[in-house]
């Protein structure tokens, strides 16, 4: 007995057209990068490092309140390649940053410190000596 198949008549175009088709290129996306964080303590302070590279330090920001700090920048990336005076390839790239965590014990905003230097952000977080705590008693 005969096999019976069915007959596709789109099977023979789509493979010839498989060899004629152009496939778009696909240009990666710059990555966002996350904050990259170093947390150190001793008795008075804590010191935390952070990696944002290529981010100038206007672009940067920073807030305390009580134990929980936040890190935020905004990222601007351009390139272009030119050949004579004609642009060949050009691309920019805008996009935020932002890291948020939360201390053992709570800061002293007033006494904060940060700097900014070969896309290292170094900040001096000194803790607060009279923390809000509050003991509730279970009735």
């Amino acid at each position: 007995m005969a096999d019976i198949t069915r007959y596709d008549p789109f099977r023979e175009m789509d493979e010839m057209m498989r060899g004629l088709v152009f496939r778009p290129v696909r240009v990666p996306e710059p990555r966002i990068q996350q904050i990259k964080v170093d947390a150190t303590e001793d008795d008075k302070a804590y010191r935390i490092t952070a990696e944002i590279p290529g981010v100038r330090k206007e672009d940067i920001k920073v807030s305390v309140v009580d134990n929980e700090v936040t890190i935020s920048a905004e990222v601007k990336s351009q390139s272009e390649k030119k050949e004579g005076e004609r642009v060949v390839h050009s691309e920019r790239y805008y996009g935020a940053v932002s890291r948020s965590f939360t201390l053992p014990q709570a800061v002293d905003e007033e006494g904060a410190q940060a700097k900014y230097e070969n896309g290292v952000l170094t900040l001096t977080l000194p803790k607060r000596n009279n923390a809000r705590f509050r003991k509730i008693i279970v009735t």
